[in-house]
């Protein structure tokens, strides 16, 4: 029994020796450097295949290899059945799944199959027809890939007409190429958090990992071993228990399946809107919904099912479960906790505990809430504000006793004393002014800065001035000290103000015009 395999060149030779030329079996053997057996199996598969020398002559390798070996590997003439390669390749993405296990599963089947050896051999060849980006193996639930579309969809300004471009934001899922598209306004943090919200609530749960591109609102730093995560984009992986694997710089393939799902985007829900008319991203991104059903309800030409069909099969019974509660939104901020123990907030203050006096802690907003966190532990919350200038304190975070911090009667002695009366008045108005004294502090700090720009006499005399026009607050001091106020005799202006005569002009109406 013949054990080689011959290569296509050496079979065409056998074929054209024994049809052509009529030599006996050994003759050829020795011709082509193989064994008489193996030329009589050459000839009988051949003869089994229906194969004439003219018939050989018109065939490509590929296609006399397929007629003589792939149908017909038994005893001659007698076709074995062709395992089925794309079912073998979407359930190689299970979990656990292996050739040899799909083999088994295969004899049990046909038990006059291939053996494993062949069976691999076909399985090989048909992966090798595939594009290179679909030959990564892609487990089921294992991750998912975002990215943008280069080419952006628009709606339209009805007031103006104006085609405002936006973005399109895609997800794919490795296993089953399942399909998540939306339209945001933009790139930034929010929306891109918000999209990725969006797509694991879509999917019914979270794959293990998330593959973005290295793009800044998920990427701080990008590096090709160790980037840096944005820290939002880190706290939303880790509340639907999932994790951030960035590709790698100026390496496409590591996102392969998403490039193809953006270029699939673009052709059949981008390409579909051409012709169409949003005056709203709410109503662009309604189409799009609908279309993205279309898309993932098409059966793929590879695969012969369709992107929910295999969703159903491999991903959604892996996926991670969804949270009770959905993923907020927060932007991160360092700040240091100010004498007055409190930190500022886009203009607001909000309070810590006054042991925490000096000290560096971070403050997580949100819309509705301001959280602060010490060394990576939640310290407290305050319900959000957006009244600038003004403070939102705990009872419990006041201090009993200042012996460690300046009481207002200290800060009062020091203005008296390294200053003057008028600013010590003054420093005393902003204390008892305040809901409680601790808030003065803040301005009173800037008072004493002050000093150190602009020298005592000029803050003293700035100080006066304030407090006789009953502007009683830093900015105002800072405000007279820049305009150089502080060094007009405060009398001869005043005074100046009084007596100024009226002023009398043709384009004036006076009260009379009234009556």
């Amino acid at each position: 029994m013949a054990t080689e395999r011959l290569s296509m060149r050496k079979t065409r030779e056998i074929l054209r020796q024994k049809w052509e030329l009529g030599r006996s079996h050994r003759e050829v053997a020795f011709s082509v450097c193989t064994s008489p057996s193996t030329v009589a199996d050459t000839l009988g598969r051949a003869k089994g295949a229906g194969l004439d020398w003219a018939q050989v002559q018109g065939l490509t390798e590929e296609a006399l290899e397929a007629r003589m070996y792939r149908g017909s590997p038994g005893p001659i003439g007698q076709a074995r059945p062709v395992p089925d390669c794309a079912y073998l390749h979407i359930e190689r993405r299970r979990v656990g799944v292996t050739l040899e296990l799909l083999h088994h599963e295969y004899l049990e089947q046909h038990p006059d199959g291939y053996r494993y050896t062949q069976f691999c051999e076909i399985y090989r060849r048909w992966t090798k027809l595939l594009r290179l980006s679909m030959r990564q193996e892609h487990r089921a639930g294992e991750k998912a890939f975002v990215d943008y579309s280069g080419k952006k969809p628009h709606y339209t300004d009805q007031k103006t007409g104006e085609h405002i471009e936006v973005e399109l934001f895609v997800a794919v899922l490795g296993a089953s190429n399942y399909t998540y598209a939306e339209a945001t306004a933009s790139q930034k943090g929010h929306d891109f958090i918000a999209s990725h919200v969006r797509a694991i609530e879509y999917f019914g749960g979270a794959p293990a990992a998330l593959v973005p591109d290295q793009l800044k609102s998920g990427v701080t730093r990008s590096c090709w071993y160790e980037p840096t995560i944005q820290h939002t984009y880190e706290e939303m992986a880790e509340h639907y228990d999932t994790t951030v694997i960035p590709a790698r710089p100026r390496k496409p393939r590591d996102k392969a399946k998403v490039e193809g799902g953006v270029l699939i985007a673009q052709r059949w829900i981008l390409a579909r809107l051409r012709n169409q008319t949003f005056f709203s991203l709410d109503a662009l991104n309604e189409r799009i919904a609908e279309l993205l059903e279309d898309l993932n309800a098409r059966t793929m030409k590879v695969y012969r099912v369709s992107r929910r069909e295999l969703f159903e099969r491999l991903d959604r019974p892996v996926l991670k479960p969804l949270p009770s509660v959905r993923f907020v939104y927060g932007d991160w901020k360092k700040a240091v906790v100010n004498i007055d123990y409190h930190i500022a907030v886009d203009g607001h203050y909000y309070s810590c505990h006054h042991s925490l006096i000096k000290e560096e802690v971070e403050a997580r907003i949100t819309a509705t809430t301001v959280e602060v966190f010490f060394k990576g532990q939640r310290h407290t919350s305050h319900v959000r504000s957006y009244e600038r200038g003004l403070f939102t304190t705990k009872p419990e975070h006041r201090p009993k006793a200042h012996e460690d911090q300046w009481p207002p009667s200290r800060v009062i002695e020091w203005a008296a004393n390294e200053v003057g009366p008028k600013t010590a008045a003054l420093i005393e108005v902003l204390l008892v002014e305040r809901r409680h004294p601790e808030q003065g502090y803040r301005s009173c700090m800037g008072i004493k800065r002050l000093a150190k720009s602009y020298g005592r006499e000029r803050v003293e005399a700035a100080c006066e001035r304030a407090l006789r026009v009953h502007a009683r607050s830093y900015r105002h001091v800072e405000s007279i000290l820049k305009k150089g106020l502080d060094r007009l005799p405060l009398q001869t202006e005043m005074e100046a103000t009084e007596t100024r005569p009226p002023v009398e002009h043709e384009n004036l109406r006076g009260r009379n015009h009234y009556n």
